[in-house]
């Protein structure tokens, strides 16, 4: 890109010759008891829950995209709200609350006027469910007597763009609601990300956005290489393309999982064509230029 050649060789420099932070910045009693069983299987539906009693969490996926995540309330206890794959076979709305004979609808309704019941352990959908609540303030905490708790304004939501027999997959994990539901067959389409790279407090943006897949970032291959100040080139005969970043010079098939690094071949994630760019993993920093980093999923940071 014109007006950076020199500003990029200096950042290779530095970047080889002493430790420099880098970073890029990426801009993701209201229910009845019973015993409950994990129901075997794979989401394959264009449509997903998947609940995370660990940080009371709900994601609605639809099409391989993450829609919307919304804090729930779950059981008072690790055992009340099951855990397992399910189906959601029942919708209702305005369902009486029977235990204490409150009419559908009514605000002291401990259930709210949204019900999506879930087939579990041969309850179907009656039982167990994604529904309302009258105590806004309990989202979030574990106060419930098995069934899974929204804000009536996030089942509002919900509940018109959910079928019938929609998986619902319910966990306690530390993983992420992505990798969750890619882990139980899911396909999860990538995520655009906007961010920048950071140089010894030097921060250039990128044009390109980074993408997150299945909980894989990945960096625009040819802006990232002129950023950090190495040079691209293609072997006409073959292809192949020719990176140098510092001391390190990679041969690289667009798509393949291998490059020749310094002349010594090495298996890498293999590289993506999204929207017409060639993208990289960002793992294949280290094999591929000899760039150490951590990533803080939490702060959406990656140091080298």
């Amino acid at each position: 890109m014109k007006g950076q050649g020199n500003a990029g060789s200096n950042r290779t420099s530095r970047l080889h010759g002493i430790k420099l932070p880098l970073v890029f910045l990426l801009l993701f009693t209201a229910c009845f008891g019973g015993i409950a069983s994990a129901a075997a299987g794979a989401a394959t539906s264009s449509e997903l829950i998947v609940v995370n009693k660990k940080t009371n969490t709900l994601g609605f996926f639809s099409g391989g995209k993450l829609e919307k995540v919304f804090q729930v309330a779950t059981g008072k206890t690790k055992n009340l709200t099951p855990e397992g794959t399910f189906r959601m076979v029942l919708k209702a709305k305005n369902r009486p609350y029977y235990k204490e004979n409150i009419p559908g609808g009514d605000p002291a309704n401990p259930l709210g006027d949204r019900w999506l019941g879930l087939e579990v352990n041969g309850t179907y959908g009656t039982t167990y469910a994604i529904h309302g609540n009258n105590n806004e303030s309990s989202i979030g905490k574990y106060v419930s007597a098995g069934c899974i708790r929204m804000h009536n304004d996030d089942i509002h939501w919900l509940y018109p763009k959910v079928a019938k027999n929609t998986p619902v997959i319910i966990t306690t994990s530390s993983l992420d609601l992505k990798s969750i539901a890619a882990k139980h067959g899911y396909s999860v389409g990538p995520t655009m990300l906007a961010g920048a790279f950071i140089v010894e407090g030097e921060t250039v943006k990128v044009k390109d956005s980074f993408v997150m897949e299945n909980s894989r970032v990945y960096i625009p291959l040819r802006e990232s290489v002129a950023l950090l100040g190495g040079s691209l080139t293609q072997e006409p005969a073959t292809g192949s393309l020719i990176i140098k970043i510092g001391n390190y010079t990679a041969v690289h098939k667009p798509l393949s999982g291998k490059a020749r690094v310094n002349g010594k071949e090495v298996t890498i994630l293999a590289s993506q064509n999204i929207n017409g760019r060639l993208y990289i993993p960002l793992s294949s920093l280290t094999p591929l230029f000899g760039l150490s980093f951590t990533w803080n999923a939490k702060e959406g940071t990656v140091k080298l």
